[in-house]
């Protein structure tokens, strides 16, 4: 290889390895924590690789182009260390409810934030230098640099499905090494004395990769012993219980050795005596429980289900086709059976648990054996939004499908929220039977509308959508102790049922929404554009805020942790930025005009924040049609990185030079912004049912044009302010990456209190607002005003 392939080999993997580590963060995240931090993981990536960027700018001297391959080699190498050692400290790290100790929980917080910037800090220097300093044409590294931030996106997808997170993570750091290999080769000749002696190991970069491969495929092989996850959401784990841990993309699951006890039930009727059984207790990331029984092919062994609120519709559906959505350790199914059902199918998302029942545990439980039972892996509104056999179903269960984890974090979780919209339920009823009913059990309080009120206000509001005239006559609500089972049906009712009356007297989904108000409590029904069904929070009504801070538990209670988390990282990640990024780059504006500083600050203000509108926005919006945040922020993050980059290069070859491109630009893209929420949802329409490979090249579809006019505004910016002045250029850029920084955080906080498009509408804003600023930056270059001399 050449010395300008193996330099863009280097390039190549250092940003792959920034984007697969920021993907596995929010995995690693999710069970030490909870699902709402993948903008928390977006926000440090961000802040470290500013910060690296400046120590490189302000620090010309030492990172001089002739010492390039030099400084590439051990910037690189201690990325892949950091990388390691941060992941090795990650695993034992606790966080906890501010509820339990406020300031605990900053000092907490602050530590992940230590843990999770310094890898991006390396990366940044490393990007910049090879961005700045290298002695081959910009178009070509920055090239290099989009492919591998785009392809590392697919890559987190891969290593996820293959190895442990925590062995994931590692490999991650090998390849770090391995890219600082490829740059030792393109400059052989490098100095070996510009570190310290005891640094040496960062100019042995083969040594670190072949050791950091071994110890992750090591560590891997001794799953669940090795380097693991000692603490989730907040608890010291007991490893030796623990028979099997899975991993992939999108989940861990651990199954517990078997133990004999009482079955696990969500709600057993107390009249009934139970007698012990043997089942496996599994969680998924660390807190959603669920059990599998043991099953040897006998109906009688477990007719205890019949007992169980959560399958009440069997009593009034028990014969042709059923459904159920996630599987988990398979009660659901086998109730379905234990009622008549000889036609059974299980939609489950997640492979592992469908593994589990077909493979690894089938001698233990042999629901696999029954025959007309089937597994269906996908995600379930895709799969019955498909035609044909998908439909006709006499009953579809849908029980406790949310994960504990998912409640706690509240509005932050996307995990299976798609399942909790009018667009997703339309789905659902659609694949009903004419006198088909679909089941679906919540958490119940007795003293508040809590779960069951906002339950209860989607199933009317779906309802009222497919143009049922009295909602009412379709409905059927149960409750017994802390959980609810609501029964909907495509025909109505032998009877009327009233049920938490007020919602039910609503006459339309306005009248749905308003109640809101009413109960200070959020009961209006989730849709795609606004599809938190686990946060009953209303942040912007300070009744609900109060009604939360008094409540003992409940899900009101978790929202209200969960956002008290997000305010902590808001104002951690503010007090960062402003002494880390913002305080070092004050002394570049010096006696530089302030018309210029107030323009440009403007102008990369709106563009940290309009990009990050966009891209929380996308990625949420992603999550829902793609089926998982994982694949919505994998997928989302190589559309808008691939397409981003792409229009940044056309913007050196079509430089928004002159007032009449920066006005087609900025129109054109606010444009684009205004229209998408009001088109998305007939696009996402045709493609649901298709495969995930069909819906992800969708999304790439959807985001490309965007992308590419997005990709126009940061390098324009630079190109009109560096004609002007190219001193406050750290200033821009510091500007530029602290909105970024906090603008990912206050993305959640809108899409959560008004809307997903409500956010994007604000990037249209944010757009036409630049393009006023990018107006007058351009009538005031020189290198403008001479290209419109020169035009005329």
């Amino acid at each position: 290889m050449t010395k300008k392939v193996q330099f863009l080999a280097g390039l190549f993997l250092v940003c792959m390895c920034v984007l697969m580590l920021q993907i596995m963060e929010t995995r690693i995240l999710s069970v030490i924590s909870f699902y709402h931090l993948a903008f928390f993981a977006i926000s440090m990536a961000m802040f470290g690789m500013t910060a690296g960027s400046l120590i490189v700018y302000f620090n010309p001297m030492f990172f001089a182009p002739e010492r390039l391959f030099a400084n590439l080699v051990w910037i690189t190498a201690a990325f892949s260390v950091v990388v390691v050692l941060s992941t090795t400290m990650l695993i034992s790290t606790v966080v906890i409810d501010p509820a339990t100790g406020f300031l605990l929980a900053v000092l907490l917080w602050g530590k992940v934030i230590a843990l999770l910037v310094p890898p991006y800090v390396f990366a940044g220097m490393a990007i910049s230098l090879a961005l700045t300093r290298s002695p081959w044409p910009v178009g070509l590294v920055y090239g290099a640099d989009l492919a591998g931030a785009a392809f590392g996106c697919l890559g987190a997808l891969v290593l996820m499905s293959t190895l442990d997170g925590v062995s994931a993570m590692l490999m991650v750091g090998a390849i770090g090494a391995v890219a600082s290999c490829a740059f030792a080769l393109a400059g052989r000749d490098y100095a070996r004395s510009t570190l310290p002696h005891w640094l040496g190991v960062l100019q042995r970069p083969g040594t670190l990769a072949v050791v950091f491969a071994l110890v992750a495929l090591g560590n891997a092989a001794l799953q669940p012993n090795g380097l693991r996850l000692t603490v989730a959401k907040g608890q010291i784990e007991d490893v030796g219980n623990f028979d099997y841990v899975g991993w992939n993309s999108y989940s861990r699951i651990v199954v517990e050795k078997t133990s004999r006890n009482y079955p696990m039930m969500w709600g057993g009727s107390p009249k009934v005596q139970y007698e012990k059984i043997d089942q496996r207790y599994m969680n998924i990331d660390g807190d959603a429980g669920t059990a599998m029984y043991r099953f040897g092919g006998q109906i009688d062994e477990v007719a205890f289900l019949k007992n169980d609120i959560t399958n009440l519709a069997y009593y009034i559906r028990n014969r042709g086709r059923s459904a159920v959505i996630g599987v988990g350790g398979g009660r659901d199914l086998l109730a379905a059976y234990v009622f008549g059902f000889r036609d059974a199918t299980g939609v489950e998302l997640n492979s592992i648990f469908v593994d589990l029942l077909i493979r690894r545990f089938r001698d233990f439980n042999h629901l696999a054996d029954l025959p007309g039972v089937k597994f269906k892996v996908d995600e379930a509104r895709s799969w019955f939004a498909s035609a044909g056999r998908n439909r006709g179903f006499d009953l579809l269960q849908m029980s406790m499908v949310d994960t504990w984890a998912a409640t706690g974090a509240g509005a932050f979780s996307l995990s299976e929220n798609g399942l909790y919209t009018v667009e997703g339920w339309r789905k659902f009823l659609d694949s009903l039977a004419p006198t088909g009913v679909f089941t679906v059990s919540r958490w119940y309080s007795p003293k508040d509308v809590d779960e069951t009120g906002r339950l209860l206000s989607l199933a009317k509001a779906t309802l009222l959508d497919l143009g049922v005239p009295d909602p009412r006559r379709h409905l059927v609500l149960a409750a017994f102790d802390n959980l609810s089972t609501l029964i909907v049906s495509r025909a109505p009712f032998s009877r009327d049922d009233l049920v938490l009356q007020q919602i039910m007297a609503a006459p339309d989904v306005a009248a749905l929404q308003a109640l809101s108000a009413k109960f200070h409590l959020d009961v209006s029904p989730p849709t795609d554009d606004r599809p938190f069904f686990f946060n009953q929070l209303r942040i912007t009504d300070p009744a609900s805020m109060l009604r939360a801070m008094q409540a003992d538990s409940g899900v009101i209670k978790g929202n209200l942790g969960a956002t008290i988390v997000l305010l902590i990282i808001i104002a951690l990640s503010f007090g960062l930025v402003v002494l880390t990024i913002v305080l070092p780059a004050l002394p570049s504006i010096r006696r530089v005009s302030r018309p210029l500083i107030g323009a440009g600050t403007v102008y990369f203000l709106l563009i940290g924040f309009g990009f990050m509108f966009v891209e929380i926005g996308v990625i949420q919006r992603l999550s829902l049609f793609l089926g998982h945040p994982v694949y919505g922020l994998a997928i989302g993050l190589f559309a808008i990185i691939l397409s981003t980059g792409v229009g940044s290069l056309i913007s050196d070859r079509l430089p928004l030079g002159s007032s009449r491109r920066v006005m087609l630009w900025s129109a054109s893209l606010a444009c684009y912004l205004g229209a998408l929420p009001f088109w998305l949802p007939f696009f996402v329409g045709v493609f649901e049912a298709s495969p995930i490979v069909i819906r992800a090249a969708a999304a790439v579809l959807m985001v490309a044009p965007l992308g590419l006019l997005m990709g126009f505004g940061f390098p324009t910016g630079m190109a009109l302010v560096n004609a002007l002045d190219t001193r406050p250029t750290p200033w821009f850029w510091a500007i530029n990456g602290a909105a970024g920084v906090l603008a990912a955080s206050i993305a959640v906080a809108v899409n959560i209190a008004f809307s997903i498009s409500t956010s994007i509408w604000l990037s249209a804003i944010c757009y036409l607002l630049i393009g006023a600023v990018a107006l007058a930056l351009v009538r005031g270059s020189p290198v403008a005003r001479g290209a419109v001399a020169a035009a005329a």
